[in-house]
């Protein structure tokens, strides 16, 4: 660390300057005031604003093959991970009316196949 100066140390100047320059009552009466809407929002934080649905983070394990081919899609691979899931559930929902539509159709088609065979 020898010849390194710390972090910082070069603030001590700038504030040896300021407080080398008081300022008076009358310069201090000259400054303008602030209106309250200067400040209004400076509380904020700075990034990216929140969604209506909030995500929620968790440690997910995924087969390296299939993490590779999500990646190698480019940026925006783990929202399509996401769409990719939630797919997956609109079509598993969708499964048990399907199961429903199928076995009646089965039903159907098999009347009509035991009908046919009496006829023959």
């Amino acid at each position: 660390m020898t010849g390194k100066r710390p972090i910082g140390s070069d603030i001590g100047s700038d504030l040896k300057k300021a407080d080398a320059l008081p300022i008076t009552p009358k310069q201090y009466e000259e400054i303008p005031e602030l209106p309250q809407q200067g400040f209004r929002g400076a509380g904020r934080k700075v990034g990216r604003p929140r969604s209506l649905t909030r995500k929620v983070a968790l440690k997910l394990r995924l087969d390296p093959d299939v993490v590779e081919a999500f990646r190698a899609t480019g940026p925006g691979w783990q929202t399509k991970i996401n769409a990719t899931l939630r797919l997956s559930l609109r079509k598993a929902a969708g499964a048990p009316a399907l199961k429903r539509r199928l076995k009646r159709r089965l039903k159907r088609g098999a009347g009509r196949a035991t009908r046919t065979r009496r006829r023959a």
